[in-house]
């Protein structure tokens, strides 16, 4: 692990932002500059409809989510992924969701005007569900402070009652085991711990939920054979979660393909090993400074409420954090090392 991280990653500051985006590696930065040096003199690569990469990606995070590739949709957000998962849903269904969960979740539900949308504490949400709930939608860790759901518990609770599960993996792929098959949707963005560039996004569905689940947005890269489907209506939609495919964006997939297959190369439990054990060391460096930190368990990120005011002190450190809900948010990936939970320290100080 050591000598691909030191091989594909050069920050040039003590980076602790990944929840809000992801170090692209060398190998996707070459890929990228070359698929688009391609594009700019007509050499190839995105003139024949750039499948392959796009298959190739597919494949990769399929692996990674513990999923077939059949079930696994590409876009460009997961708003969108979202979006059309609530417009399944029948009119006055109740849809479960934590409190303060982050926006892209809650909203296509909202928007609608005739679901009922009902929020809980997240460590209350699997005993909040009920007989009446249509699907329970949440993220693995929450953006705001890192906390973790109690995700055996929520997928419990949910069959119990026979409703399905929505899981947001945006900011827990890349360095918490995913099993994506667990759930009825999964969502994730792939620019934050997947290290990939923006513009890529995966939405997994199981063979039931596909039953009801309407491709509203299919165009012709949804079709079974989409050089058979590029005028008219499309004749054949593609017998797996590819009809749920957006136009993907081809340049952002070139730069994931490569990203997703270093993640593999790695393996997400050795990932998970390095960045918990440096968020527990940040974590027991902050209670030596008299900092309390959120309680979110054995997660990679740390938050610290009431310190906003610490980030411009931070930021001249060359310290790299970000600001969520009044808190200062650190985020601990494969590229951060025991240096970087140091400096952060000392930029940081003791409490006032």
């Amino acid at each position: 692990m050591d000598t691909l991280v030191s091989a594909e990653f050069a920050p040039d500051m003590t980076y602790l932002n990944t929840s809000t985006c992801g170090l692209l590696p060398r190998r996707a930065v070459a890929a990228v500059q070359e698929m688009a040096g391609a594009n700019a003199t007509g050499r190839g690569g995105l003139a024949d409809g750039g499948f392959e990469i796009v298959n190739a990606a597919r494949a990769s995070f399929a692996r990674l989510a513990g999923v077939p590739a059949d079930r696994v949709a590409v876009g460009g957000s997961v708003a969108v992924h979202i979006a059309v998962i609530a417009a399944s849903l029948r009119p006055g269904a109740e849809v479960l969701l934590p409190e303060g969960e982050f926006s892209s979740v809650p909203t296509p539900f909202a928007i609608r005007g005739d679901l009922r949308t009902r929020y809980v504490p997240l460590d209350r949400l699997a005993e909040e569900v009920r007989p009446e709930t249509a699907l329970v939608a949440f993220s693995a860790v929450q953006s705001a402070d890192g906390r973790i759901a109690d995700l055996a518990g929520v997928r419990a609770a949910a069959a119990a009652h026979g409703a399905r599960t929505l899981l947001d993996a945006s900011q827990s792929a890349g360095w918490l085991p995913l099993a994506a098959g667990a759930y009825d949707y999964t969502v994730t963005a792939g620019y934050k711990y997947l290290c990939s560039p923006r513009g890529t996004s995966f939405l997994t569905v199981t063979e039931e939920a596909q039953e009801s689940l309407v491709p509203l947005h299919a165009g012709w890269v949804a079709g079974e054979d989409p050089w058979a489907s590029t005028y008219g209506p499309v004749g054949e939609l593609a017998r797996s979660a590819r009809r749920y495919d957006e136009s993907p964006a081809l340049l952002a997939y070139c730069g994931a393909e490569r990203s997703l297959a270093l993640l593999e190369e790695i393996g997400v439990e050795r990932i998970h090993a390095h960045d918990t054990a440096l968020a527990a060391r940040f974590r027991k460096g902050l209670a030596a400074l008299g900092h309390v930190p959120v309680d979110a368990g054995d997660s990679a990120v740390v938050a610290l409420p009431g310190l906003a005011h610490r980030h411009p002190g931070l930021q001249q450190a060359r310290v790299a954090v970000a600001v969520r809900a009044g808190s200062l948010r650190t985020a601990f990936h494969l590229y951060n090392t025991t240096e970087d939970v140091d400096r952060a320290l000392e930029a940081l100080g003791p409490a006032a």
